[in-house]
């Protein structure tokens, strides 16, 4: 998979085109640009560039809200609270 394909990936999981397209073609340009040539110098300045835009599309994302580690803590916390009721009415 090349570069281009791993930031085409990554800004489909940010959801970068409906946040910031503009940074998201920006970006897409960027990998391109890496992907393309052989000029250390081109690829340091595109990745530098690239990596800051990235970050910057990161903390843009929307957050996830189903899924993530707090989700689950509270999920097993509710299934704990109801087995404990249940135990507690049947006893």
């Amino acid at each position: 998979m090349s570069v281009a394909d791993k930031i085409d990936a990554e800004l489909d999981d940010l959801h970068a085109d409906e946040t910031s397209p503009g940074m998201a073609a920006v970006a897409r340009d960027l990998a391109q640009a890496i992907a393309g040539t052989d000029a250390p110098t081109a690829k340091a300045v595109a990745a530098r560039e690239l990596r800051s835009i990235m970050a910057d599309l990161r903390r843009l994302a929307p957050v996830e809200t189903k899924g993530d580690t707090v989700d689950d803590i509270a999920e097993q916390r509710a299934k704990r609270r109801a087995a404990a009721q249940r135990q507690a009415s049947d006893g």
